[in-house]
């Protein structure tokens, strides 16, 4: 395998094509604006704290524009404010270190922004700003089937690693986000490299713009240089000894790069790249250099200053934290795209750089679409299902997937099936909600996926509440509502648990759903979208939350979906979660009679852990604590809690963990969470009466969205989804009877 070797035709064709959509759209890549589309651009500059606020004074936008309309209906209308203007007032005046703003005035126009660095005597430039001639440098653009191993300790890259040059946009080097902002009472002129628009009073437009931009305000040059400083350059030689996440962070929190790589940054707007040994052009400023590699390793840090004209190398490794592998659990995320729009087009071998690099043992890369029919990465799909992509290795099996959606009724995973599936959305572009989500289901279980509902809920939902907002306040927010049913009918195997939707909202649904009858196992999909370098949790990288199952005999992706579907799992943003009730571990069925005793212990081991609970049907039974102000360590020690029960009816039995906040939890809220242990009683499998009711009440909630929201075109597509709500209806009520 050599530099000269390429990636399939047909793959190759449409990462072109995809090349060519970034540039004549921009990061929509020309998907219809539908609401969470919309909001691609904005959410590259928007800190994730103000995402709540957005959304807001958008729902107040379109309330002021309907205001006899319901709110469902209002929900329904999200993509219709202006985005910009929301956008400017949810800033409120304050600029992220990574955005430009053109303020203008009655008098003029203004200028702000943080000062950026360029490199005296190199084309390398500080993150916000790459010239055209880096977007296009060279890019790792090659894969060839065959069994790819890292290097151990530095030497030649891994075939995985090989470059040519390609002209794909957005690799290399960031653009600059600029905000026109504007305080008159009139029309104003603005242009940005000959594309003008008239500015409306107190408008406001977001775009991109290189350092040689030609900015317009009324005919008048806004000169981005004035932001410039120009610092001479140094160099950076970054070994671990295996490829690993490094960041370089100069003194005002500007990141730097490789040549040629993408500018990424994770949900704490922290700068990353993969690889080993690799050489990086830096100003000769303080400097922080860190690496890491992923939950089950630490991360080292180092503070330096490169003299001018200087090369250093630095050498660092992480240290483990646990090894799951050495005891037979392997960590997979379910659910990662290469290429779903975004400000760059992702080659596979930045998924194989990130897989390596973040030491991932199972990576889901799944074919969808956005919001119109186009199906991204289909091509790869069709050439490499029901194989192994070509990196894979003993330790880590990466395969081409299918993500099944319908924003209506939820998002579904498919990994490892044998083959592409008939059918991968529903409700997009005009096309009908139907069939059911049921119906996808059956079809890629057939074709022997491993299938799971996931980002599955964003609404806050408590232990003690209705199901309603499992069903609102947005029609159509990709939550997982068909679950209920399906989950009844036995057409699904788990829940994305950990994910970038909430947490807190998803473990108590899903604890619903257990208490029900339903078993389900617990499992881990990010989202993370390699094509998006700047974008909340879709910008970090793959695995920043895992699901970890418990693997018979050597990994294999058939191994890892057995060991899924037979609920061997817990699924965490980085603590190492233990459960054993009567020497059983997660997925075990104990068979009991009432007035039996079990014994639980659940431990854990993380810096991030403050806290551990072990959890029955019939909720918090035992927990233990410690204390971690300020988000620091946690300490080394495992924590420990065990119980004793007492049965007089069936239950299930999971473990959790509760984390303070800590640099490596890459999403608001760290967590764990296993798999249940059943146990069954008498013969009987849980089926608490209060969750089952829950669940029938959902059902009703269903309907209800259905009947209004459901775009179908013809009575027998109603008659289908009423017909699957019946069937789990019926399955449920027999629960209530037994």
């Amino acid at each position: 395998m050599g530099a000269e070797s390429m990636l399939p035709g047909r793959v190759t064709d449409e990462l072109e094509e995809y090349g060519r959509l970034l540039d004549r759209h921009g990061i929509t890549w020309g998907e219809p604006e539908i609401h969470y589309v919309k909001f691609f651009a904005r959410r590259r500059v928007l800190p994730p704290a103000l995402f709540d606020r957005f959304w807001s004074l958008v729902l107040q936008a379109v309330a002021a524009d309907h205001p006899d309309e319901p709110h469902d209906r209002l929900a329904a209308r999200l993509a219709e404010p202006d985005y910009d203007r929301v956008l400017r007032d949810t800033l409120d005046g304050e600029l992220p270190g990574h955005l430009v703003a053109v303020r203008i005035k009655q008098g003029g126009a203004v200028l702000e922004g943080a000062p950026r660095t360029v490199l005296v005597g190199t084309r390398t430039s500080r993150a916000g700003g790459g010239t055209k001639e880096q977007a296009r440098g060279h890019v790792p653009f090659v894969v060839e089937p065959g069994e790819a191993q890292a290097p151990e300790h530095g030497g030649s890259a891994a075939p995985w690693q090989e470059a040519r040059t390609a002209g794909l946009p957005g690799r290399g080097g960031e653009r600059i986000s600029l905000l026109f902002d504007s305080k008159r009472e009139e029309p104003c002129q603005v242009a940005v490299d000959g594309a003008g628009r008239v500015l409306a009073p107190h408008g406001a437009w977001l775009v991109e713009v290189d350092e040689d931009s030609t900015i317009l305000v009324d005919g008048e040059r806004v000169r981005l240089d004035t932001l410039v400083r120009h610092v001479p350059a140094a160099r950076l030689r970054l070994s671990a000894g295996t490829p690993c996440r490094w960041s370089v962070v100069d003194e005002d929190g500007s990141g730097w790069f490789p040549s040629g790589v993408p500018h990424r940054y994770d949900y704490h707007g922290r700068p990353y790249f993969h690889g080993d040994d690799l050489v990086v052009e830096v100003p000769s400023l303080p400097l922080t250099v860190r690496a890491a590699r992923g939950m089950e390793y630490g991360e080292r840090e180092l503070a330096l200053t490169p003299g001018p004209g200087a090369e250093r190398l630095v050498e660092l490794t992480p240290d483990r934290l646990y090894d799951a592998a050495a005891r037979g659990w392997y960590g997979g995320d379910l659910h990662v795209h290469l290429n779903w729009a975004g400000d760059l087009v992702a080659v596979p071998a930045d998924a194989a750089a990130a897989q390596h690099g973040e030491d991932l043992h199972v990576l889901n890369l799944l074919a969808g679409n956005v919001s119109g029919r186009r199906v991204y990465d289909r091509e790869a799909l069709e050439h490499w299902t029901g194989r192994d992509l070509p990196w894979s290795d003993g330790t880590h099996v990466a395969r081409m997937g299918v993500e099944y959606r319908n924003d209506l009724l939820g998002h579904v995973y498919a990994f490892a099936p044998r083959s592409a599936p008939g059918r991968y959305h529903t409700g997009f572009d005009g096309d009908a909600d139907w069939p059911p989500n049921a119906d996808g289901l059956r079809e890629l279980r057939g074709l022997g996926a491993l299938v799971g509902y996931s980002h599955p809920f964003r609404t806050p939902i408590g232990d003690g509440d209705p199901p309603t907002g499992v069903v609102s306040p947005v029609p159509r927010n990709c939550a997982a509502r068909e679950l209920v049913a399906d989950a009844a009918l036995g057409l699904v195997d788990s829940l994305d648990v950990l994910t970038h939707a909430s947490i807190p909202a998803t473990a108590a649904v899903y604890r619903r759903l257990i208490g029900a009858g339903n078993r389900l196992a617990v499992t881990a999909g990010t989202d993370a979208m390699i094509s998006f370098t700047r974008s909340d949790t879709q910008s970090n990288p793959p695995g920043w939350a895992r699901v970890y199952a418990q693997v018979e005999g050597g990994l294999t992706a058939r191994s890892f979906a057995a060991a899924v579907r037979a609920g061997r799992t817990f699924a965490t943003t980085g603590p190492w979660l233990e459960l054993s009730v009567n020497g059983h571990g997660p997925g075990h069925v104990i068979h009991a009679t009432a007035g039996d005793r079990i014994s639980v212990t659940a431990a854990t081991v993380g810096p991030e852990a403050v806290a551990i609970r072990i959890r029955t049907a019939d909720g918090l039974c035992a927990g233990a604590e410690r204390l971690a102000p300020d988000g620091r360590d946690c300490g080394d020690e495992p924590l420990t809690v065990t119980a004793e029960l007492t049965l007089d009816a069936s239950t299930y039995v999971v473990a959790e963990v509760l984390c303070a906040p800590h640099p490596r939890t890459l999403t608001a809220t760290g967590y764990a969470l296993t798999s249940p242990v059943y146990v069954d009683v008498d013969g009987r499998p849980v089926a608490r009466r209060e969750d089952v009711l829950w669940c029938l009440e959902w059902l009703d909630l269903l309907e209800q969205l259905i009947r209004q929201h459901g775009r179908l075109a013809s009575p027998y597509q109603f008659g289908d989804h009423m017909s699957l709500l019946q069937q789990a209806r019926a399955v449920y009520t027999s629960r209530l009877e037994s």
